[in-house]
């Protein structure tokens, strides 16, 4: 094994996948038609390819307003509709939607998901939107949440949605036919949440996720005091990422995921390729850190970001280009280095990140030997 190879060896990976790449001209340079990303033939190949390659889990990004580019480009389907339609043709990868606190009923959040993470044997992710403009707050009656507001709502529905989660212990399902009992309603319990802007009284209409709780990602931005599982970290440079994933560590983030885009050398050198992106859309500046070059001084990249990070999430510019270079190129040097921590058929999403699965917060605690 290679220095870098080892230098490698404790990253998680994960990928964001929606539309046609994070580039806003990405749709120009798939080699598809407008609209063909919209199949669910597209979404399939690009979660397939994803999963083949190694990749612990993938995300879906979204928002209360569809996203344009300005050149036609408009339109997406729901984030949780996607994981959902994947979730019986993957058996390895994590599948992560974004759902937004503001424009998303909490009690109707955690039931999506929870219903996920049935549906994929215990490997949903949730990474968690706030977007909360006057737009975004249009689309379901409400007004603009801004500062301490905003950060109250997220609290209040991470909160909210961790407590429906342990709603049902994990045994309250008992399917007695002897005596015609499906559960034991004594394990199933109102959570009476009573938040800023709304009350839940539970319990859920599903039982206890097969992870006991979906695994929380939350951007650094919002700032979610100590409720994440996974912290993802949006800064321009490694001195920003290293700060800012100490300050998440500090604040008791199991793990840190820095957010990196990648713009990977191909049939033309990936400046020229980026050059040519830019001027058919503009691009918003992210925040993110950004690669462009090669397949090999991105292996360099990362293993630098393994010193401060526990793993990275790839937005590439353009997936019909990017993704088989990464899984081609990339990812089979990080798998030669991560034996028995690669994603495995039948695996929690928890178990591939080295997250615990955590305790109920209503059963009784364990008897111990006197």
């Amino acid at each position: 094994m290679t220095d870098r190879e080892t230098g490698l060896a404790g990253l998680r990976l994960a990928l964001e996948t929606d539309g046609d790449g994070a580039h806003p001209a990405a749709w120009r340079h798939s080699g598809r038609p407008p609209g063909a990303v919209l199949t669910p033939g597209a979404l399939r190949d690009v979660v397939a390819t994803a999963e083949d390659a190694g990749f612990d889990l993938v995300t879906f990004a979204d928002s209360p307003l569809p996203p344009d580019d300005g050149q036609g480009a408009a339109g997406r389907l729901e984030a949780g509709i996607r994981a959902a339609y994947v979730s019986p043709l993957t058996d390895r990868i994590g599948l992560a939607p974004t759902l937004h606190v503001a424009t998303t009923e909490p009690f109707h959040l955690a039931t999506q998901l929870a219903s996920l993470d049935h549906a994929s044997h215990g490997r949903a992710g949730w990474v968690v939107g706030a977007a909360a403009g006057d737009d975004d707050l249009a689309t379901v009656g409400g007004v603009a949440l801004t500062g301490t507001a905003l950060a109250r709502e997220t609290a209040d529905v991470i909160d909210a949605a961790r407590a429906l989660w342990d709603s049902w212990e994990d045994d309250a399902v008992i399917k007695d036919v002897a005596t015609g009992r499906f559960l034991d309603a004594r394990r199933v319990h109102h959570i009476d949440f009573e938040g800023a802007s709304f009350t839940v009284k539970g319990p859920l209409i599903t039982p206890r996720p097969p992870q006991g709780q979906i695994v929380v990602l939350v951007p650094d931005s919002l700032d979610a005091d100590g409720r994440a599982d996974v912290v993802l970290v949006a800064r321009p440079d490694l001195a920003g990422v290293a700060a800012r994933a100490s300050r998440a560590r500090e604040t008791g983030a199991p793990l840190v995921l820095a957010e990196v885009e990648v713009v990977l050398d191909a049939d033309v050198p990936a400046a020229d390729r980026l050059d040519a992106l830019d001027a058919a859309a503009r691009r918003p500046d992210s925040g993110r850190l950004r690669h462009v070059g090669s397949a090999e001084s991105l292996l360099d990249l990362l293993r630098e970001l393994a010193e401060s990070v526990d793993g990275v999430r790839l937005h590439p510019a353009v997936l019909a280009v990017d993704l088989p270079i990464l899984a081609e190129r990339v990812l089979p040097r990080i798998s030669a280095s991560r034996s028995g921590r690669a994603p495995r058929a039948g695996g929690s999403l928890r178990e591939t990140l080295g997250l615990p699965r955590p305790a109920n917060r209503f059963a009784a605690p364990a008897a111990t030997n006197a």
